[in-house]
């Protein structure tokens, strides 16, 4: 294996709800491709259910599998952040080893002493995809997504794609945004919750991204 591709299980939930919008997702990729719009929604490969049988008792396991891209194939990623334009429980504070994932808080917490800063081209390039790609997602009622950034310290560079759009927004979702909002579980009531609907999803993670990643003249990043 050379790490090129990712395998991940998903639920049940996951497979029924992306199996509802997957014809529109392999349209909406290959549109954006064919036409050089940009986009950074991570590439899904496939979907298999994988049959495992126990030699001892024959006895079957099923498990459904996604096949997608690497985001950070032959890269030097020395930090790695999950975004997705929320305050509420996104800090991570063991964020020891090379593979420990940070979240938005500790982002705006290295933003203070460790700006991220891109060219005024390549910041434009992304707040499109971003808006294409969260165009896309909420036409098809998908929220709870994520912007993965991996930072190479080598290259000088970001690596990044939008993550975790399987899930739609269904009656699950509905009640689980009533509950964080309504502060019953705990945590304050003003801070925003991280299960909205697709639509405000969308204005609050185009927001987000937008103030997370500062712009500098081309001309001071060449």
């Amino acid at each position: 294996m050379d790490e090129r591709f990712i395998i991940k299980q998903v639920t049940k939930t996951e497979l029924d709800s992306f199996e509802d919008f997957a014809s529109e997702y392999f349209k909406y990729l290959n549109d954006s491709l064919s036409s050089g719009s940009p986009t950074c929604l991570a590439k899904i490969l496939g979907l298999y259910q994988v049959t495992v049988k126990h030699l001892r008792g024959g006895k079957e396991m099923k498990m459904d599998l996604m096949v997608m891209e690497n985001l950070f194939f032959r890269r030097s990623i020395s930090r790695v952040y999950d975004l997705k334009g929320s305050n509420r429980a996104r800090y991570n504070p063991d964020t020891t080893g090379k593979d420990k994932v940070q979240l938005d808080m500790n982002l705006l917490e290295t933003l203070r002493t460790q700006p991220i800063f891109l060219g005024s081209k390549a910041k434009r390039s992304l707040e499109r995809a971003i808006w294409n790609d969260t165009s896309f997602l909420a036409s098809v009622d998908v929220m709870d997504y994520s912007l993965l950034v991996g930072v190479d310290d080598e290259s000088k560079e970001l690596v990044l794609g939008i993550i975790d759009f399987m899930r739609q927004y269904t009656w699950d979702k509905h009640l689980e945004t009533w509950v964080k909002a309504s502060g019953i579980l705990g945590g304050p009531k003003n801070a925003s919750p991280t299960i909205i609907s697709p639509k405000q999803y969308k204005k609050r993670f185009r927001k987000a991204m937008t103030a997370y990643f500062l712009t500098v003249p081309d001309q001071w990043s060449s």
